[in-house]
């Protein structure tokens, strides 16, 4: 692979490398014209304020006009937040992000009468309208959800300054964006022989999986490094978002901000709480890869930059194309139909933002919704770490993909805790499959190592995190301080103990690791990445064991989005999350993954 020091700006990057943001609007221009058009939209949604209680009919009539606003909003959002995703040195792309944040509040306050008002007129009349009124039979499962969550709607006025208060509430998450984006720097990496390496949030990755461990080190230790001369602004910035956490708890008369974030899903607390002790629990199984890995590279001492360290000297290149060929070869037991779709999405709609440019957000999302396609963010660096981060956002656009396909606007948004089922489902489908058909030793070294290191972020870094969050917000529930001391300090505690004695441990560059991950501003995410893995596994596990409904379940869950709790739509498929043997099992295809890599490298 060859590779450059220096990373293009956005304007020089290839366009059949970006995505296809023109076919949401053409031009800026458009987007403004659809800005205006939401505004009279809006208009005309506000007039059914206090008239909901008139029937059904009313109830219809309003629900139908809500569909396309609703639609258009959604797509003012992307635009704007993707354009400036991949070029956050874009000061009109900036300002657009800050419009389109305006926006959605101002759409968020125009409909917040709405849940007031079906509370008012009763559950009991709801249900009556909805069994005479055939038309809004799709309707049922949202009242159901609404009734069951009764207690923690405010008034109108209230939800209303809610709604208002989003946009200002952006504020530490944009401060976050801006700093880690655009305006942290960072010193380069040094190889072995004097060159140097440009360090930035989309060359990281390839960097810490670089062959050569001074590369490694120096870019680990000055990226790490950068973040800790801006701790406190860090700090500050989550300590808002953290409050604003507490805020809402309080406002929608929740007990923990746990509890806020995983009530109106119906997920049970037990569930984080069962994951975070399986995980303590099999933290040993994780000394022993550390112990593995040391050996296998010959280190006395083995550090964290070591992780992604390659094991075998013939590293798999994977060009784009090849990744998509691959992709769809383990996906086509799902059928003709999704194969179709993952491919025109890569190679003929342009789905995939897969440039590596100067100003480019880090890490990876999928995107999208009614009336638009889905849109994905990476940056592709022709290895299987990238063929995996590939098929893993692809999960989440194909589930967009057939929940927009499948559902009303109104249930186009799936709750985050399938969404990470999704995504890992992918990349635990390729995974087998690759290991399946590419036999070699050192390709089958380095696709355990991938697997590895999608174990290590997500059933490792991930669950860390979680305990780190629950920490903080425990704090801020009670009113003890928080700053970057003590942030860093529970975050150094917390990898010291996952990393125990066979790691090299630098408590203030690993201490830091909260800093660099956007997840900490969205209420208790990351421990969904550990369930969604689990529940992966186990789905996957019944496709390629040879279960002849498994693939049509799995299909119906993709498209049931976000007309069925979470829970439920995953017992469908065919796992059950409420259990801790999910979390087990996917320990024990780790345990298999480590005793794997020794024969292959003992």
């Amino acid at each position: 692979m060859t590779e450059s020091t220096t990373l293009p700006t956005r304007k020089q990057v290839l366009r059949e490398q970006t995505w296809d943001l023109e076919s949401i609007f053409p031009t800026p221009t458009d987007w403004e014209a659809a800005c205006q058009e939401l505004t009279q939209l809006l208009t005309g949604l506000s007039a059914y304020q206090g008239r909901l209680k008139e029937g059904p009919q009313t109830l219809l009539a309003y629900l139908r006009e809500l569909e396309p606003t609703s639609i258009l909003m959604g797509k003012i959002m992307t635009y704007a937040s993707n354009a400036y995703s991949v070029d956050t040195n874009d000061q009109d792309a900036a300002a657009r992000v800050g419009q389109a944040r305006s926006i959605g509040a101002r759409y968020g306050a125009t409909l917040a009468f709405f849940d007031p008002e079906l509370v008012e007129i009763g559950f009991t009349t709801l249900h009556a309208w909805i069994t005479a009124t055939p038309e809004l039979g799709f309707f049922a499962h949202y009242v159901d959800r609404l009734e069951k969550a009764r207690q923690h709607v405010r008034s109108g006025e209230v939800e209303e300054v809610l709604a208002l208060a989003g946009d200002p509430f952006s504020g530490p998450f944009a401060v976050y964006s801006a700093l880690n984006s655009a305006d942290l720097t960072f010193r380069p990496a040094i190889a072995s022989d004097g060159a140097e390496l440009e360090v930035g949030q989309a060359s990281m990755g390839s960097l810490i999986t670089h062959a050569d461990r001074e590369v490694r080190r120096t870019a680990w230790e000055n990226y790490s490094d950068s973040y800790l001369a801006f701790k406190n602004t860090y700090a500050a910035a989550l300590t808002a978002a953290i409050k604003q956490d507490v805020f809402r708890m309080h406002t929608r008369r929740y007990e923990t901000c746990l509890q806020a974030s995983l009530e109106p899903n119906h997920i049970p607390v037990e569930v984080f709480h069962n994951l975070i002790e399986v995980f303590q629990q099999n933290l040993p199984t994780w000394h022993r890869y550390w112990r593995l890995r040391g050996k296998a590279l010959g280190y006395d001492q083995f550090h964290v930059y070591d992780i992604k360290a390659p094991l075998s000297t013939d590293t798999p290149v994977v060009p784009f194309d090849r990744a998509v060929d691959w992709i769809c070869e383990g996906m086509a037991p799902l059928g003709e139909e999704y194969v179709a779709a993952l491919r025109k999405g890569c190679q003929q709609e342009r789905w995939v933002d897969r440039a590596r440019n100067k100003g480019k957000r880090d890490g990876a999302f999928s995107s999208g919704g009614p009336g638009m396609n889905p849109f994905i963010m990476m940056s592709y660096a022709d290895d299987l770490y990238s063929l995996s981060t590939l098929a893993h956002e692809l999960g989440h656009s194909l589930h967009t993909y057939y929940t927009c396909q499948a559902q009303p606007t109104i249930y186009a948004r799936y709750g985050l805790f399938v969404a990470e089922v999704a995504s890992n489902f992918n990349q635990a489908m390729v995974r087998e499959h690759l290991l399946r058909t590419q036999t070699g030793r050192d390709f089958q070294i380095a696709l355990i190592e991938e697997a590895m290191s999608n174990y290590h972020r997500y059933f490792f870094i991930m669950p860390t995190l979680a305990r780190f969050e629950l920490e903080m917000h425990t704090r801020a529930e009670k009113g003890a301080p928080l700053s970057a001391e003590v942030m860093i300090g529970t975050a150094a505690d917390l990898f010291k103990e996952g990393y125990g004695d066979e790691v090299i441990f630098e408590r203030d560059r690993i201490g830091i690791t909260w800093a660099q991950f956007l997840h900490m501003y969205m209420n208790f995410y990351v421990y969904q990445y550990a369930t969604g893995i689990s529940g992966a596994h186990a789905l996957a596990h019944a496709i390629n064991a040879g279960d002849p409904g498994a693939a049509g379940r799995y299909l119906d869950f993709l498209r049931a989005g976000g007309s069925v709790y979470p829970l439920e739509a995953l017992k469908k498929a065919g796992v059950d999350l409420t259990t801790t043997e999910p979390v087990e099992r996917a320990f024990e295809v780790l345990s298999g993954l480590v005793d794997r890599l020794e024969g292959l490298v003992g």
